[in-house]
């Protein structure tokens, strides 16, 4: 008897793994291909980033989530976004730019609310800071709040020129992200 036990509780335990299944974003079903219900691999192996410094780790996680959102890869955005927050939740010290992509990562998976605080302590730390404005309007046009993002998209066109001017390198490196932001406030604004 209690043999039987030991097996109907072996194999149910076998059935329950078994019938798990990984819960991705909803991108158009994008790097789902196949069965319905069937669960693709996991994205290709990563990289050893154990001998990279906190900010380097952050940075290549950051990278590898965009990357593969860009390109509608859901399985790997379920697989890297928990890492690269995470991995920004261990930085000893952060700037704008780590605060604009991590935004940009909660943004991509609805957590509105943290990416508006980061947006907030950008535009605290510094004032006029473009980054903010995008990460507050990513957030509201995700979000579906029209007058947000018209008033994001006001504050970054009022502050554009200038900001620029200041040379921050930060802005270089995200200039076509930047660029993108400013056609699309544009024409919306009907500027």
């Amino acid at each position: 008897m209690a043999t039987v036990a030991i097996v109907i509780a072996a194999l149910l335990g076998v059935w329950r793994l078994g019938g798990s299944r990984l819960t991705v974003p909803d991108m158009g079903n994008a790097g789902n291909v196949g069965a319905p219900g069937a669960v693709a691999p996991l994205a290709g192996r990563a990289p050893d980033i154990s001998n990279l410094s906190p900010r380097e780790r952050f940075d290549r996680l950051y990278q590898r989530v965009m990357t593969a959102a860009e390109t509608g890869d859901s399985i790997t955005v379920a697989q890297f976004i928990p890492m690269a927050l995470g991995s920004y939740s261990m930085l000893d010290s952060v700037n704008a730019d780590a605060q604009y992509h991590a935004g940009m990562l909660n943004i991509i998976v609805g957590e509105y609310p943290a990416a508006n605080a980061l947006a907030d302590t950008i535009e605290i730390n510094a004032p006029g800071h473009l980054f903010g404005y995008v990460v507050r309007g990513e957030a509201a046009d995700r979000a579906n709040r029209p007058d947000a993002l018209t008033t994001a998209y006001r504050d970054f066109l009022k502050h554009f020129d200038a900001q620029i001017k200041s040379g921050r390198i930060e802005y270089q490196e995200h200039r076509p992200a930047l660029d993108d932001f400013r056609t699309r406030a544009r024409a919306s604004l009907g500027q």
